[in-house]
């Protein structure tokens, strides 16, 4: 079957989403911009599962994680443009195809924006350590992260069982 293109409007939730993950990314960007000049020449560059800093490199690294913000930002866009190339189970339908498109196109939304908000922390995190504000992110931000993807995930798939 071909699958339909339909054009459904974003959501409150999803546009809620893309202004917390873009306003964290920006606010991230913006405070890099503004600490550039007062970071020694190494930054933490790398993180163990502890949270602990296990590497320090150039404060040239920390421009690595907004540009993967940007791909992941430009590449999620196109995705959440076209629903019609998410895959999708086997009692996907023409009648239902509207609200598995809602559906996955708001899981991709919540999954674009909580990493631009982890990457965002992550960034903030490493300035402030390399300019001796903070200690580093503690045992818990690896459990408590993967935790909350996991149950974004979860409540998804739920939702999704739910669509007949």
């Amino acid at each position: 079957m071909k699958r339909p293109i339909t054009n459904i409007p974003k959501t409150g939730s999803e546009r809620l989403w893309d202004v917390v993950g873009c306003l964290f990314f920006v606010g991230s960007l913006l405070f890099l911009v503004f600490a550039w000049n007062k970071l020694p020449d190494e930054v933490p560059a790398h993180y163990d599962s502890l949270g602990e800093v296990d590497r320090w490199g150039s404060k040239w690294e920390l421009l690595l994680l907004p540009g993967i913000g940007v791909f992941i930002i430009f590449l999620m866009q196109v995705l959440e443009k076209h629903p019609e190339l998410h895959n999708y189970p086997a009692r996907f339908s023409e009648s239902n195809a509207e609200q598995f498109y809602l559906h996955s196109r708001k899981i991709v939304n919540q999954i674009k924006n909580s990493c631009l908000i982890i990457f965002s922390v992550i960034l903030l995190e490493s300035v402030s350590i390399a300019l001796g504000w903070g200690g580093g992110f503690g045992k818990w931000f690896l459990p408590i992260t993967i935790i909350g993807m996991i149950v974004l995930l979860v409540i998804g798939i739920v939702k999704q069982k739910k669509i007949q």
